[in-house]
């Protein structure tokens, strides 16, 4: 079937990172993830890719005939034997040869890529069929095609090489999974699972890429090559557009873009209401080559510096050396006030080299971030050496995340002191402006606040897990994530409390959750009076429009009626009513 004649059909999903993108599907698998792709560009090179592609057939029926032969005797035990047959007669079969040597010529690409489309078609086939057996045995070519591609790459590997701008489809995408791909060559995320506080949805929000989350079956549905729209600002994907559609979303694609760079304009202007109420905005970064982006789109400084992906894709753990040439590349960047560098929030559903170490029954209530700090105390000083060090360049605030109690911090700074006096007993000249905060996202920092509020310079709300833990949701299962409310009434009420409790004590109160870059809660941001708001850099201009164009008492009458009522679809519908009403461009009536 040609591309003209598939049938257009739409998958909805979760939007997570707004914005249109038009282009190819790559279907991800982390099994083959590393496959390259590219085009031959000279007629000649066909022939020889044919050739390899020939070669590494046979170097596959020969590894499995010779491991036929290591197997020897099975005490009359013949599945094993009959399993690798299946896999020798795959890779004899005319079709499968001629199919992946058509791939190749007529879209003129490498060997490997071409392996990976016939793999994907025999699925495609194999899905249709009724028989549970049948269709289970897609498992065998893809086994068969594993190992051809295999042969094909070598051993040596390295990360994805998509060629081209592509769309990534998969059934979800771990920190290891995108520290694989050339995030540059992405033009789009869709995924089977996952919601709008999940690694992925981050990801794509920090790099300014659309993306669509929790559609199901999308990778049952997509093939790689397949032509796809992702409108992440509606959370929908487009498989095969027809012509019509396709013009359709171009328009909608350059409208978009066309509001973002007018909202540009302002993105450097103060974050200030009418009445004069200042708020600082910082950006949520994971890689430091997301700076110039915070910088572009309005950021005062780096509110929250993800140092969990310096550990990606490493066998060993990053050294001291490792850690410092990523803070240097954060900590007194021009254009930039100040950065908050959060110590390694690592265990949950964030990655870890050590697979043993992130084993765990709930790994959400386990051993993650400052519990693994305090545990791991070798690991966590190399860390804090490295920050301090760090400190010379510029204003430096560093946090712990995940603290829960007085015994933590305590601890924790114990630490940071200890390698602080090493350092300046060792003549390492250090910065005079290191504050020290914490994560509020658990619960019972909330409740002993006052007492935290004594041991610390700031806090910093953390929205995605406090939500989590209130509301007792797993915040990256799609299955619950309807009951995923910022705007639950004990919510705001938490929100209201540590604010109340830090300003109290005169420390400062910042809010770095993706609550904080939703424009639709702005105005309920600015009542509680938060000192500082930090999000993915995209949100910036909108939330900085929208502070700029009310006041301070306007919010604060806002947000007295919203605690006054005391559901969380009443308040949904109050806070949207209120912002369309205020803002009628940015909040249309069929918008959020």
């Amino acid at each position: 079937m040609t591309d003209d004649q598939k049938k257009t059909f739409v998958i909805k999903g979760i939007g997570v990172s707004p914005g249109i993108v038009i282009g190819r599907a790559y279907l991800f698998d982390r099994q083959d993830a590393q496959i390259p792709f590219y085009h031959l560009g000279d007629p000649a090179l066909i022939s020889a890719e044919v050739k390899r592609f020939r070669k590494a057939l046979r170097e596959s029926e020969k590894q499995l005939l010779d491991l036929k032969n290591k197997l020897g005797d099975l005490d009359g035990d013949m599945e094993p034997f009959y399993i690798i047959d299946v896999h020798i007669m795959i890779m004899r079969d005319r079709k499968f040869i001629d199919r992946t040597v058509k791939n190749i010529r007529e879209m003129s690409v490498n060997a490997e890529w071409a392996v990976r489309m016939t793999v994907d078609q025999y699925r495609e086939i194999f899905d249709r069929m009724e028989d549970d057996y049948l269709r289970e045995r897609i498992s065998d070519i893809q086994y068969a095609g594993q190992r051809i591609l295999t042969n094909l790459v070598g051993k040596k590997r390295t990360a994805v090489d998509m060629g081209e701008g592509v769309i990534i489809i998969a059934a979800d995408l771990s920190p290891a999974d995108t520290a694989q791909l050339k995030i540059d060559k992405v033009l789009g995320f869709a995924t089977d699972v996952g919601g709008k506080t999940s690694h992925t949805a981050i990801v794509a929000r920090s790099m300014a890429i659309p993306a669509v989350l929790g559609l199901e079956n999308i990778t049952r549905a997509v093939l790689t090559h397949d032509d796809i729209i992702i409108d992440g600002s509606a959370g929908v994907v487009i498989v095969h557009p027809d012509p019509e559609i396709r013009k359709r979303y171009e328009g909608k694609k350059r409208l978009y873009e066309k509001d973002q760079n007018d909202l540009l304009e302002c993105a450097r202007l103060p974050a200030v209401t009418k009445d004069h109420y200042t708020v600082e905005i910082g950006g949520n970064i994971e890689f430091i080559e997301e700076i110039p982006s915070a910088i572009l789109h309005g950021a005062d400084g780096i509110g929250l510096y993800r140092t969990e992906f310096i550990y990606i894709n490493r066998e060993q753990p990053p050294d001291e050396e490792d850690h410092l040439a990523n803070y240097r590349s954060v900590v007194g960047v021009k254009g930039l006030s100040w950065a908050t560098i959060r110590t390694f929030d690592l265990g949950g559903d964030k990655f870890f080299p050590d697979k043993k170490l992130s084993r765990e029954l709930n790994p959400q209530l386990g051993l993650r971030a400052i519990r693994f700090c305090l545990k791991e105390v070798e690991l966590f000083k190399v860390q804090l050496r490295a920050i301090l060090r760090s400190s010379v360049q510029g204003k430096l605030r560093i946090m712990f995340p995940m603290i829960s109690g007085i015994e933590e911090i305590r601890e924790a700074k114990r630490i940071f002191m200890e390698v602080k006096n090493d350092l300046l007993a060792d003549g390492t000249e250090l910065g005079k402006e290191i504050e020290i905060g914490i994560m509020i996202e658990v619960p019972s920092a909330v409740i002993v606040a006052e007492e935290l509020a004594k041991e610390v310079d700031f806090f910093s709300i953390g929205t995605n897990d406090l939500i989590q833990y209130v509301l007792a949701i797993d915040r990256i299962n799609e299955r619950v994530t309807y009951l995923y409310e910022p705007l639950h009434p004990a919510v705001l009420r938490l929100i209201k409390q540590v604010v109340d409790v830090g300003h109290k004590a005169g420390i400062r109160v910042a809010m770095c959750g993706e609550m904080a870059g939703e424009p639709i809660y702005t105005m309920i941001l600015l009542g509680l009076e938060l000192d500082e708001l930090s999000m993915n850099p995209l949100a910036i201009p909108r939330v900085k429009k929208i502070i700029r164009g009310v006041t301070l008492k306007e919010s604060k009458a806002l947000l007295n009626n919203v605690m006054a009522l005391s559901s969380a679809s009443d308040i949904r519908s109050f806070v949207g009513a209120a912002m369309r009403k205020r803002f009628p461009e940015d909040f249309p009536v069929n918008g959020s």
